[in-house]
């Protein structure tokens, strides 16, 4: 990773992680799930409003290290007024991003801010810390209620 990627990847989890974009609880949410890493402590609950297949809003809250938290906030405001399909196709996306097997490059305009999360490949104890909240999500919007989605043994 260059210098100036690793500079913009150390600003926006940091700012991310001080200031998380829609955090708290949503009232009325149409679909909610808790997703926790045990190994780590990352644990956090999405509460989403659905309507007709679009993402209208989306909130978060709970606790975790910098990277989780601030995955979650950056996709919380790239879902927004995203399709299901959509979603599953970032989520996808993602998971190869943050494990380096796509190169982020190609998908810059894609991606906006989610592609700097592509240094997160060079800290594998960190990818699934910031995989928890995209798999939380994709199992909430796919409405697999439980308890809660757990991410340590992936």
């Amino acid at each position: 990773m260059d210098s100036e990627f690793r500079e913009l990847y150390q600003e926006i989890i940091l700012d991310h992680n001080r200031s998380p974009r829609n955090w708290g609880k949503l009232e009325h949410p149409t679909h909610q799930l808790e997703g926790e890493n045990p190994l780590c402590g990352d644990h956090y609950t999405f509460y989403l409003q659905v309507e007709d297949g679009v993402v209208k809003d989306v909130r978060f809250e709970g606790q975790g290290c910098a990277i989780s938290k601030s995955s979650a906030s950056v996709m919380t405001e790239y879902i927004k007024g995203k399709k299901i399909d959509e979603i599953d196709h970032y989520f996808e996306l993602f998971q190869k991003l943050v494990r380096g097997d796509v190169n982020p490059n190609e998908y810059l305009d894609e991606l906006g801010k989610l592609a700097v999360f592509a240094g997160v490949s060079e800290y594998p104890m960190r990818v699934k810390c910031a995989i928890l909240p995209w798999h939380t999500l994709h199992s909430a919007v796919h409405e697999k209620h439980g308890s809660k989605v757990s991410d340590q043994n992936e």
